[in-house]
């Protein structure tokens, strides 16, 4: 399908196109421009631009065949449906944070405080590990089934969790809520692919991101909330009548193109082995993080073992899908340029520093200054609106300007600036310090929500878009799950150096239990202390984060000059929205094999042309 976003009102055999103020007209089913990706020509330009010409082919026929189902969508639809994937990325995001202030009540209730840190974990490592596929299942049997799927599997997960009789049945309702949840998030970003043109869709990117901002914001003061005035369970019950609304209003409004193919063949084209490789090496690889220093100590063998066989066990996947997969859950294309590689280091290194404030900021909020957990919450205000008004307006400013590069530059650099501000942070540090330097912090994450996105689907074939997407969200689940561990570790390895002076302050006991691993779980333990005790433990707790801010800085470093090796592409106001099922997955797979082809072709003449000179010298 082919649509100019500002002018709906075209020729069945013209497209029209916009870029940036100039216009030009071909055949719908002619040949268009090859993708903006290959318009910069590096070391390989020759076989990039035959490779852009193959794609484009590929692209036109699909316009061809496409063109007569264009869906006109009113400003007043569009708006239906952007609630509900608002309404759905905001269920997935708060379920992140929500249980954090509910964690005492939901342990005293149950009687177990082995599973205490489960309850966390369990969403943390099904969103991280069904991420991959989710993208994949969309490509196969389209976007508006496969996202209703996942809102059900959602709303199952939050009803178990809510009647919940034994810490066990919580665990693995929250694991299934974590499943849903990733297949919210990267489904809602695969349908605002599918919906918007490339510059268009920034704006709404924006603003997905300022609803997960806020989401996590409100998260545990929601969390807080009920679990002092009401019960835990509406945590998880606050989740069903919000998830009915976005199940409905995308039901009857989201209009993407269905495939209808049939469930057998779907499940025949699946990389099963992919699908297993991938979910059992995150799945080992994440539990060793989450073992580690505190269930096992981090040189046992099962710590040991978990990481590495998960890592092996994720190595092989890729190999799995470069040598035998037929159609790859992600295609290793997708990691052929620099840019895009540049363009994931980003995501890796944001979504890391995203996760440290909103874990470690409240820390810091509660310990040191003694906020109670609600208004730990109120606290991170600051970051959320800074991060919020930074994520739309960034949005906008992609839309209006087609240009991604400065605004992830000026984040990256503004998100290095802040977090090293943080190092700052003292038991005496005024409320206009600490105001500024989460404002500071907050305008930096904002805009890289959506920007290295947009650079990463700026760089492929269209076809790619979803497993590309998938990959991103892939990537800032591993970012995110690998920071709060490393985060952790540095944050108590620095405590375990101030044990004497709390020892010396309150007693080997109770400096047990605020050094090395006990430190993160018994904040509890330092706000009951008398006050000149409490001053000992808020300066070695203050002392021990501005340590850790300093990895953190140095991460935000690493993904500002990651930044700088990502592309200038130009941002289509154009609009193909491309057909899925088994139809798309075996054009995408002839578009591979015939870059794949005129790689080897490259190669070959190369390979002539030296032989040729070395006959001659």
């Amino acid at each position: 399908m082919v649509h100019t976003e500002d002018d709906h009102s075209q020729n069945a055999d013209s497209v029209k196109r916009v870029e940036d103020g100039t216009q030009s007209t071909s055949s719908a089913a002619g040949t268009p421009e090859p993708p903006l990706q290959q318009s910069h020509q590096d070391d390989g330009g020759m076989v990039k631009e035959r490779i852009g010409m193959t794609q484009a082919k590929n692209e036109a026929d699909t316009v061809a065949t496409n063109d007569d189902e264009e869906p006109q969508r009113s400003k007043g639809t569009t708006a239906i449906i952007m609630l509900a994937l608002g309404i759905a990325v905001f269920l997935a995001a708060i379920d992140v944070t929500i249980i954090t202030t509910a964690l005492p009540s939901i342990s005293e209730h149950f009687g177990s405080t082995a599973g205490y840190t489960w309850i966390g974990s369990a969403y943390l490592l099904g969103n991280a590990a069904s991420t991959p596929l989710w993208g994949k299942f969309s490509d196969i049997w389209g976007r508006k089934p496969v996202l209703l799927i996942a809102n059900v599997v959602f709303f199952i997960g939050s009803l178990l969790a809510g009647v919940a009789v034994n810490i066990g049945m919580l665990i693995v309702a929250r694991a299934i809520q974590g499943v849903g949840g990733g297949g919210l998030v990267i489904l809602v970003n695969i349908c605002i692919g599918d919906l918007f043109s490339m510059r268009k869709r920034s704006a709404y990117y924006g603003i997905i991101g300022g609803v997960w901002a806020i989401a996590s914001a409100l998260g545990p003061i929601m969390g807080g909330a009920f679990s002092q005035f009401v019960t835990w369970r509406w945590c998880f019950y606050i989740n069903l009548p919000l998830d009915g609304i976005a199940f409905v209003i995308i039901f009857f409004f989201l209009d993407l193109h269905n495939p209808r193919t049939p469930l057998w063949e779907g499940i025949k084209a699946i990389d099963w082995l992919g699908a297993l490789l991938i979910t059992g090496g995150t799945v080992m690889f994440l539990l060793g993080l989450e073992f580690g220093g505190i269930t096992h100590p981090w040189k046992s063998a099962t710590v040991l073992c978990l990481i590495v066989f998960g890592a092996f066990t994720i190595f092989i996947f890729f190999l799995n899908e470069w040598k035998l997969a037929k159609y790859p859950i992600i295609p290793l294309r997708i990691f052929q340029h620099r840019s895009n590689l540049a363009a994931l280091g980003v995501c890796f290194c944001h979504g890391a520093n995203f996760v440290a404030a909103s874990y470690f900021l409240p820390l810091y909020f509660q310990v040191v200054l003694g906020a109670t957990p609600i208004l730990s919450g109120v606290y991170y205000l600051p970051t959320v609106l800074a991060l919020s008004f930074a994520s739309a307006g960034v949005g906008v400013l992609i839309r209006k300007t087609g240009l991604y590069l400065p605004p992830i530059w000026a984040g990256m650099a503004l998100m290095t600036l802040g977090t090293g501000l943080f190092i700052d942070l003292t038991p005496t540090s005024s409320w206009a310090k600490i105001i500024l330097y989460q404002a500071v912090a907050g305008i930096g994450v904002g805009p890289n929500f959506q920007s290295p996105l947009i650079a990463l689907q700026s760089g492929i074939s269209p076809r790619d878009i979803a497993s590309a997407t998938a990959t991103f969200g892939f990537t800032r689940n591993l970012g995110t799950a690998i920071s709060v561990v490393i985060g952790t570790v540095v944050f108590q390895n620095v405590m375990e150096s101030h044990t004497a002076e709390l020892t010396a302050a309150v007693g080997g006991r109770t400096a047990a239990q605020l050094s090395g691993a006990n430190a993160v779980a018994n904040v509890g333990v330092a706000n009951a202390l008398p006050e000149v005790q409490r001053d000992v433990v808020r300066t070695a707790f203050a002392a021990s984060l501005s340590k850790m801010w300093i990895m953190y800085t140095v991460i935000a470093f690493v993904g500002l000059v990651s930044g700088l090796f990502i592309r200038k592409n130009q941002l289509r106001r154009e609009h193909k929205e491309l057909k899925q099922g088994l139809e798309g997955e075996v054009e995408r797979k002839k578009e591979a094999d015939e870059a794949r082809r005129i790689r080897k072709e490259e190669t070959k003449r190369q390979s002539g042309k030296l032989d040729g000179i070395a006959e001659k010298v």
